[in-house]
């Protein structure tokens, strides 16, 4: 698999580089017309975080049809959206409507692989909720399914002004040649391995950004095979150590461990380098980041404030920066800010968690066995 993600060595920083716009022009928005179709399922994932209306008010697109089997939650869908039609099924939908633009919007896991090859049926691109897959077998089937469509995975740290920024900064040498990523995932009631799939990804995605693909994965899981609260595939541990060696030798470590503290406080990525640290915290939207300019680790942390108004306050605001971004992907024939690659990979750090810890030692990335080790 072939990341967009830039790697930060030890040896030097490299030059900032233009990162994907995601703001579409009046001129990609006049370009043509789209049509969009949004798949949900109200008490099996629903429409995500709201991706029934990631694109609501675009000019230039209209909502054609909403699916969903629960006739209740179809016609509230339906109207949220502005959509002209809607749909019991899925596959109906999509093969009356042929859209350019398929939203798979459920939280749960358990439809991604059909919806996949649904959609593989038509012409349409693809935005959809993350997690990728509830498993790399999964994963692997989606991402075959997707072919060379553009598809944009909704990892919403990525497009905010704030995390923009903090990138530039980061890759411009403010806090000089990076040493080591550490991140915390939400640590909430779903501490443990249901944290790790459903927000840690936030944070392996981030890491990414940062340092480009792990190659290798030593982890610790502690604790039972779990139930998760909702249907998105195997899980085990109330806490879980994981770290990952980037490019150049860069460690960056994962934790989430079930405690009594408050919950939500340390949920982000953190990187340390010889001058300094930048925090790009993940549980908030917008998402601030932070910098401290002390070699030492030790100062006080600044708030980093982009260049112009931050444009998402919300999830709905943050969903319609990675819709927008999808038709501009599509107009230039690039890859979109969050690719099915990305999607994938952080699903494969999710298992390298798994394997290394059943293996009792480090596993390599990626990973050989597309089995997950939980089955």
């Amino acid at each position: 698999m072939k990341s967009s993600a830039q790697p930060i060595t030890r040896r030097a920083i490299l030059p900032l580089t233009a990162a994907a716009p995601f703001i579409l022009t009046t001129k990609t928005q006049a370009a043509r017309q789209w049509k969009v179709c949004v798949m949900g399922h109200t008490g099996r994932g629903n429409f995500g975080h709201q991706l029934d209306i990631a694109f609501r008010g675009i000019p230039g697109v209209t909502i054609t049809a909403v699916s969903d089997p629960d006739p209740a939650g179809r016609a509230k869908a339906a109207e949220r959206a502005g959509a002209i039609r809607s749909y019991a099924d899925y596959r109906e939908m999509l093969q009356k409507e042929d859209p350019d633009i398929a939203v798979i919007a459920p939280r749960w896991l358990d439809q991604r692989v059909p919806m996949a090859e649904a959609v593989a049926q038509t012409r349409a691109h693809v935005l959809m909720e993350k997690a990728f897959a509830a498993t790399l077998e999964e994963g692997d089937a989606v991402l075959r399914a997707f072919g060379n469509r553009k598809v944009q995975v909704c990892h919403t740290a990525r497009p905010t002004r704030a995390t923009q920024e903090g990138l530039r900064l980061l890759r411009e040498g403010a806090i000089g040649e990076v040493l080591e990523l550490r991140a915390r995932g939400k640590e909430d009631r779903r501490a443990g391995g249901e944290d790790m799939l459903t927000l840690g990804t936030h944070c392996f995605d981030m890491m990414r950004m940062i340092a480009g693909n792990p190659s290798r994965c030593f982890a610790r899981v502690e604790g039972p095979r779990k139930q998760p609260s909702e249907v998105i595939g195997p899980i085990a541990g109330d806490n879980i150590y994981a770290t990952f060696e980037f490019a150049g030798g860069i460690p960056g470590s994962f934790a989430t461990n079930k405690h009594q503290g408050p919950d939500s406080v340390h949920y982000g990525v953190t990187v340390y380098g010889t001058k300094g640290a930048i925090d790009f915290p993940l549980n908030a939207i917008p998402n601030p980041t932070w910098i401290q300019r002390d070699p030492a680790w030790r100062g006080n942390w600044t708030p980093i404030v982009p260049a112009g108004e931050e444009i998402a306050a919300t999830h709905p605001e943050v969903n319609a920066l990675l819709a927008k971004d999808l038709l501009a992907a599509i107009e230039e024939d690039r890859a979109p800010l969050c690719s099915a690659q990305d999607g994938l990979w952080t699903i494969e750090m999710v298992q390298s968690v798994y394997a290394s810890s059943q293996a009792g030692g480090p596993v390599s990335l990626p990973l050989k066995n597309r089995k997950h080790p939980l089955l």
